[in-house]
């Protein structure tokens, strides 16, 4: 199947472990050859070998900034995987040098006994559900929100093909022009001294 995306597009995806986020981000990539993923936990081993929070997470983010603003740059449209947990982060990855590019973050929302149970069967506890727990805000302010369900795979995909809807529509609210002018450095300064107090 392919995918006719309009426009280019830096997509954040947001969501616990488990919560669905690489499967969505690899079917994206995997159904539209001008799809690119960043994945920050892989960025993370590559680098470090360790989990978040790592040694540099502001390195991390840095680099990852950096990496999608090139490949908006060259036409890809972006799928960042990462749990962003807060919204300081969510906005930092939302936001681009790169001209012309419809934002969206996807909140991937999962019921609370589905999320344990996943994390249960992969690592043998839920101490990842609970530590995000710490750190996890709900979405505000002016950044797009598309709140995606997967719960299960017919959920899944029931949710994928909205999305994929919206993907390909010529109009939806989430075009540039539309778009709230927040200045870079300063989301950048906010995400610096987030990482200090909290990491």
């Amino acid at each position: 199947m392919s995918v006719a995306v309009k426009g280019l597009w830096n997509i954040v995806l947001s969501g616990y472990p488990k919560s669905g986020k690489t499967t969505l981000a690899k079917r994206l990539i995997a159904e539209n050859q001008f799809f690119a993923r960043i994945g920050v936990d892989e960025l993370r081993q590559m680098i470090f070998n360790e989990f978040p929070p790592c040694r540099d997470e502001f390195l991390i983010y840095s680099m990852i900034a950096e990496m999608r603003d090139s490949l908006l740059k060259k036409g890809y449209s972006v799928v960042i995987d990462s749990t962003a947990p807060d919204n300081v982060t969510r906005q930092f990855l939302l936001e681009t040098r790169a001209e012309h590019v419809n934002r969206l973050l996807v909140v991937l929302n999962v019921d609370r006994d589905v999320l344990i149970k996943r994390n249960i069967e992969k690592s043998g506890d839920a101490s990842a559900v609970l530590a995000w727990d710490k750190r996890w805000e709900e979405p505000k302010g002016a950044i797009p929100i598309f709140k995606f369900k997967s719960n299960d795979m017919k959920e899944f995909d029931a949710y994928y093909a909205r999305l994929i809807e919206l993907l390909e529509s010529e109009t939806h609210p989430f075009k540039p022009e539309f778009h709230e002018v927040i200045r870079l450095e300063e989301i950048r300064k906010a995400l610096k001294n987030f990482f200090k107090r909290y990491l």
